[in-house]
């Protein structure tokens, strides 16, 4: 049986608190390009086939060997979370305080503390280790606990009994939020935690412990329309067959180093029928990311197709009216699928402006420059601009990432 719970919401410039100036968005671009390339330098000094080799091991210990496809439907549990307009959050309570955690699938520490106090009771215990983790865009130092975690919060909640999490003593960069709820690759946690290797992540422990039937989790978000909607929902153990439109693509975890230590994938993009801006590489799909990042040559190709130019307030690309009646549609070239990024679904939402320090009647482009030319070994982030628009599965259980349309791909939304 599936549990729901609906979790709380952050309002957009409480989510822009991780930067140091809520009323400029053009911190946001910088809050993207420098968490990329905290990612591309690589967290941790594994090699190209480091995920693959980790999730071999992880998945033979755990499993004996065997390889079941994602389940979808019954056997795996959805938590609601809620569009807090540059992020995602969720309520998760730990040791029976409540918490919002930021759900970001390029890192894999789970961790509290940054805005809201954690103040320990009998339900937990320190371990007395350190734990160090940095984001690019922020970080945080503090103490290893373990203890009960519920994602979602309350009696409903997916229930995790000896959960080891962070409990920050000092962070940077989150002070609107009260910190991580990790669920990236496992072996991300490595070297994070003295006197110890990979922690298990709360996808781990959930499937470890039986409670799900898959070490995979499924997205579903909806494009921005306002802030505190409850539009967006993960599904832990297998997929919500109804926020998907037709099938799932299931590529593997790409072999190109570093967007193999993360949930990286190789993909092609195309501006228009006709047009190639970046050819076949690697590149990941990540939460944490607010915008759809790409390699700068790809970028200025993308700028000079679109007539673009660049808005000094905000940081982003501004069109005309004219120039977006002519905007084309971007193609993602993934597996042997085809997914379409409507002109619609390039933009940032344009009832919410003004509230990200814009024009109330311009029209900003979400494609950014990632800040490095193609080749470097992640050449793009599927942001949760992109992510908006489809639905993606985080499989651990066999080492791929799968995509799908949803009645909001080619939504006129924004």
């Amino acid at each position: 049986m599936s549990e729901r719970v609906v979790v709380e919401s952050i309002p957009f410039t409480a989510a822009l608190g991780r930067t140091k100036a809520v009323s400029n968005f053009k911190h946001i671009v910088e809050h993207d390009r420098g968490r990329a390339q905290k990612l591309m330098a690589g967290l941790h000094p594994h090699g190209p086939n480091a995920f693959h080799e980790a999730r071999r091991r992880h998945h033979h210990k755990a499993t004996g060997g065997s390889d079941a496809a994602t389940p979808s439907g019954s056997g795996s549990d959805s938590i609601d979370v809620t569009d807090a307009a540059v992020t995602y959050m969720m309520n998760v309570s730990i040791g029976g305080q409540a918490f919002n955690l930021l759900i970001d699938t390029g890192s894999s520490n789970t961790w509290c503390g940054a805005n809201t106090e954690f103040v320990p009771n009998s339900s937990v215990e320190s371990t007395r280790e350190s734990v160090n983790v940095s984001y690019g865009s922020g970080s945080f130092s503090g103490t290893e606990f373990t203890g009960p975690v519920v994602l979602g919060g309350g009696d409903s909640g997916l229930s995790i009994p000896n959960q080891s999490f962070g409990v920050a003593s000092t962070s940077q960069g989150f002070s609107d939020t009260d910190g991580i709820l990790g669920i990236g690759p496992t072996d991300l946690t490595s070297g994070t935690v003295s006197g110890t290797g990979e922690v298990p992540t709360v996808t781990d422990n959930l499937f470890n412990n039986g409670t799900i039937p898959a070490e995979s989790i499924g997205i579903s978000f909806e494009p921005t329309t306002g802030t505190d909607l409850a539009n967006g929902e993960l599904t832990f153990g297998g997929v919500d067959e109804s926020k998907i439109t037709g099938d799932i693509t299931f590529v593997p975890i790409t072999s190109t180093s570093p967007a193999s230590q993360f949930w990286g994938i190789d993909q092609s993009v195309s501006y228009g029928s006709d047009m190639t801006i970046l050819n076949s590489t690697a590149g990941i799909v990540d939460t944490g990311t607010t915008l759809l990042m790409i390699a700068t040559d790809a970028f200025q190709a993308y700028q000079q197709a679109t007539g673009a130019t660049l808005d000094q307030t905000t940081g982003l690309l501004k069109l005309t009216a004219s120039e977006f009646d002519n905007l084309q549609s971007l193609f993602f070239q993934i597996g042997g699928t085809t997914f379409e990024f409507t002109p619609n679904a390039q933009i940032w939402p344009r009832s919410m402006n003004t509230v990200l320090g814009g024009n109330d009647d311009s029209i900003y482009l979400i494609v950014a420059d990632l800040g490095t030319n193609s080749g470097s070994g992640l050449d793009f982030i599927n942001g949760f601009g992109w992510l908006q628009r489809f639905y993606s599965v985080f499989d651990t259980t066999n080492s791929q990432v799968g995509i799908a349309t949803t009645p909001f791909t080619d939504a006129d939304t924004n």
